[in-house]
């Protein structure tokens, strides 16, 4: 996680002082930082150009904040609480935004910060902000062990790449004692578009197309973690409509639901044919009520993956309800082979 650069904390020291200095802005930071009023007010004008400060009277300026808004701070992770930097530092710079949007972007940013704090072992937490001409951004980083990393070795998986499967998922956590395993899933779902980089992969989740997508990158640093939130800042979403969307009903508010890509569970180019891909996807999956399973990108299955699915896993939970989606006509007929064979079982026709 790199350092901020000269730039960066100057601007940071200017947005954050203008609401309590807004006659004496340059010089006070210049004062605070040790530079000169030429410098800082080079700066100022650049903020002001860009739209993140307004500046009215010219003899005797007066400074305030702009109708955009940038934030960012690198805090030391020991002793960190995340309500204190929404509260204090992210809160007050949101407050022309719409209720919903401000509820998102509080839910995401405790929840990712939280995350850093308890999970990712590392000496410093990055947080920034970016409100630009109606669009809302932000990151979260992290020096630490990185995400991907810690969940292969939690649940000793081959590749760091099924780890995605598993936050794809929901419910899973590597503290169970201190956390539901919820916030990544349902923080992915109420921003427009939502990334996770650590260690060389990407894994993205874009709203608009309820899709799930991973990737290698070499644009990525070395150790550590970075969350990427983005979210138009006249959305009409709400934070109660996803919690809705995977609850068990309008009166039950347990995470009932979950949507997992299938594509997911393959490693590199391998194609999904065996029992144990199979419950390598079924992992954790009878903690849920309704399970849909989403097979795009997936041209093929072979028979023992769909039989271990959506007859043997069906007939061991009849309690978890399975539904495949964007299954090309090639899976569906493997599906429709194992569903088959699970009436048989039971000494039932199969449902039409």
């Amino acid at each position: 996680m790199a350092r901020p650069n000269r730039s960066d904390e100057i601007e940071s020291a200017l947005l954050q002082a203008v609401e309590a200095h807004p006659r004496d802005l340059v010089g006070m930071v210049a004062a605070q930082l040790g530079l000169s009023t030429a410098r800082i007010g080079a700066q100022v004008r650049a903020l002001i150009e860009t739209g993140y400060l307004e500046k009215s009277g010219s003899t005797r300026p007066v400074y305030a904040l702009g109708r955009n808004r940038r934030f960012e701070r690198r805090y030391r992770r020991a002793g960190l609480a995340e309500d204190s930097i929404w509260a204090d530092q992210i809160s007050p710079l949101l407050r022309e935004l719409p209720r919903n949007v401000r509820d998102i972007a509080h839910h995401g940013v405790t929840e990712m910060v939280n995350n850093a704090i308890d999970h990712s072992d590392a000496e410093h937490v990055l947080v920034s902000m970016d409100l630009r001409d109606g669009h809302l951004l932000f990151a979260v980083a992290d020096d630490g062990i990185g995400i991907f990393r810690k969940i292969a070795r939690a649940l000793n998986l081959s590749d760091e790449r099924l780890a995605l499967l598993e936050l794809s998922k929901g419910k899973f956590t590597t503290d169970p004692r201190n956390h539901s395993g919820e916030g990544v899933f349902f923080t992915s779902r109420m921003f427009d578009r939502f990334q996770i980089v650590s260690g060389g992969l990407v894994y993205a989740h874009d709203e608009g197309r309820h899709d799930d997508v991973l990737f290698d990158t070499d644009d990525a640093p070395p150790t550590g973690t970075v969350v990427h939130m983005a979210i138009d800042a006249s959305s009409a979403r709400t934070a109660k409509q996803v919690f809705d969307e995977y609850s068990s009903g309008p009166d039950d508010y347990t995470f009932a639901k979950t949507v997992v890509p299938v594509r997911l569970a393959r490693v590199g180019d391998e194609n999904l044919i065996s029992r144990s891909q199979a419950k390598r996807l079924l992992q954790r999956m009878d903690r849920f009520r309704h399970v849909v399973l989403d097979f795009d990108s997936v041209s093929t299955i072979g028979q023992a993956f769909a039989d271990e699915i959506f007859r043997v896993f069906a007939l061991a939970h009849p309690e978890v309800e399975l539904t495949a989606i964007h299954a090309l006509p090639e899976v569906q007929h493997m599906i429709r082979r194992a569903e088959v064979a699970r009436g048989e079982h039971n000494g039932q026709p199969p449902a039409i």
